[in-house]
């Protein structure tokens, strides 16, 4: 068995490879998080995966979810111990893993099956979700945001596909001078134990291959709607809280799940701002949100 661990987000887990066809050569987009050696004795690890494809999983139980990974929707099921059986399919449909986990996602058993291409994308997956779930109650979450980094602070610009996330953090690239981004899809938001609400890159990012380890201090998120004008707004807490919920990886039917979540949210919006942007893609849309959000004057 090969043991290889990973620090994400300042979690750190660990993925046990139980033959040589599966190796973390399947997960290229998590080696800037991997450690050279095993943590301390007395680092507790946020979970542990073992990829064993010799192991036979039992019947799926009552299915009472789909969770959406970018588009892919995996089936999940709840066993009658209270694990979670969760079937990681393509874009075609096809099947790539099947994960059993404990109730609270500290550990979890994978099979993998198809081509390469196919196993890394279920494997990928189910570590996605693993962290996201397993992180529900240690104010971690997983938001579905693209972010930037200007001057030590994270920007998080959140939204639906097709809001124009991507093209809002591209046009600070753009016209910001000093920025960068941080991650484009998957970034992990966490309230640290010094009370610092900080963004980290992570192994998740989308289509857009930014996969780094980086972390910030969030200074505000950014909720986006297409428009045909410029026009921005500090939201109150019912309206901020009802944008930034929905961003998260979230398990609703699951209630350690959804309550760490929300206690989540909730401290996350005690500590940081979060302003709604009805946009058009250009400069003077980038003018609104940097002033908005820096508390800085616009330099040309």
């Amino acid at each position: 068995m090969n043991k290889v661990y990973y620090r994400v987000g300042r979690h750190t887990y660990g993925v046990n490879f139980c033959d040589e066809k599966n190796t973390a050569a399947l997960l290229p987009s998590s080696e800037p998080f991997r450690l050279d050696n095993a943590p301390a004795g007395d680092e507790p690890l946020l979970f542990e995966l073992k990829v064993d494809d010799e192991w036979a999983p039992e019947r799926k139980g009552e299915e009472i979810g789909q969770f959406d990974c970018g588009g892919n929707n995996h089936g999940v099921y709840r066993l009658e111990d209270g694990s979670y059986q969760i079937m990681v399919s393509d874009v075609a449909g096809r099947l790539c893993c099947v994960m059993q986990a404990v109730a609270d996602f500290s550990s979890a058993v994978v099979s993998l099956t198809g081509n390469e291409h196919m196993r890394r994308f279920g494997l990928n997956n189910a570590l996605m979700m693993m962290y996201a779930f397993a992180g529900a109650d240690k104010m971690t979450v997983l938001m579905h945001a693209s972010v930037i980094r200007k001057d030590g602070k994270g920007y998080l610009c959140l939204g639906v596909s097709g809001t124009g996330k991507s093209t809002h953090t591209s046009n600070w690239l753009k016209y910001v001078p000093d920025t960068d981004l941080m991650n484009d899809d998957n970034p992990v938001v966490r309230v640290c134990d010094d009370g610092v609400v900080r963004v980290f890159g992570s192994p998740w990012s989308g289509k857009t291959p930014c996969y780094r380890n980086v972390e910030a201090s969030v200074g505000a998120f950014l909720q986006l709607k297409q428009a045909p004008y410029n026009k921005i707004q500090r939201l109150g807490a019912v309206k901020a809280y009802a944008s930034l919920l929905p961003s998260c990886s979230v398990m609703k039917w699951d209630r350690r799940d959804y309550v760490g979540t929300s206690d989540t949210v909730s401290k996350i919006l005690s500590l940081v701002p979060v302003f709604f942007l009805e946009n058009l893609p250009n400069e003077e849309a980038v003018r609104m949100s940097y002033e908005a959000m820096t508390g800085m004057a616009w330099k040309n």
